[in-house]
């Protein structure tokens, strides 16, 4: 039987909404993403990850045998039945947050973090994977700058903002701990 005079500890805003981690490739999503939905005792879901489950294919072949704006299409479903599920950690693909619609939805059932970090870390991480289909091609590096500045302003809606450093992961999951403190629904 519970102890109704004990007080109860106030619930946090963000406890009952996923936490979607937003930002260009690179930034750590899916590796502090992981760490993060661990430190909350939440699931974790990595949006390419399950991309690639529904399809059949890994996210290179259906950019190849499909095009961008197929996997855009799938990548919309995809989060759309992500986050029906109850409260968990998602990290998303670093074009997601772009559409219109998909960004209003993550808004409205999420606390979204930009996951924000300078263009040669960025390079850095994304040079340690070959799996990146935008960055298959000569000016890779010049492709990511343009995609990291032309996408910023729509990163930047992102309820909170949380810069990823080169270091251990736990500080910047830290850092997410800490500014969830401070979000508040609109």
């Amino acid at each position: 039987m519970p102890d109704d005079s004990a007080p109860s500890s106030p619930s946090l805003p963000y406890e009952g909404r996923t936490i979607a981690l937003v930002g260009p490739m690179g930034a750590g999503k899916s590796t502090v993403g992981r760490r993060l939905a661990e430190k909350l005792g939440r699931e974790f879901y990595d949006s390419d990850t399950e991309i690639e489950k529904a399809a059949g294919l890994s996210i290179s072949e259906i950019f190849s045998r499909h095009g961008e704006a197929d996997f855009r299409r799938g990548e919309k479903q995809v989060l759309r039945r992500l986050l029906e599920l109850p409260p968990h950690v998602l990290a998303t693909g670093g074009g997601a947050y772009i559409d219109a619609e998909t960004r209003a939805l993550m808004k409205e059932k999420a606390v979204t973090v930009w996951l924000n970090a300078d263009l040669e870390t960025l390079w850095r991480r994304v040079q340690k994977r070959d799996n990146r289909p935008l960055l298959k091609r000569a000016d890779a590096k010049a492709h990511l700058s343009h995609l990291v500045t032309e996408r910023e302003a729509y990163y930047s809606q992102a309820d909170l903002h949380v810069h990823s450093k080169d270091g251990p992961h736990t500080n910047t999951v830290a850092s997410i701990l800490k500014a969830l403190q401070t979000w508040t629904p609109e």
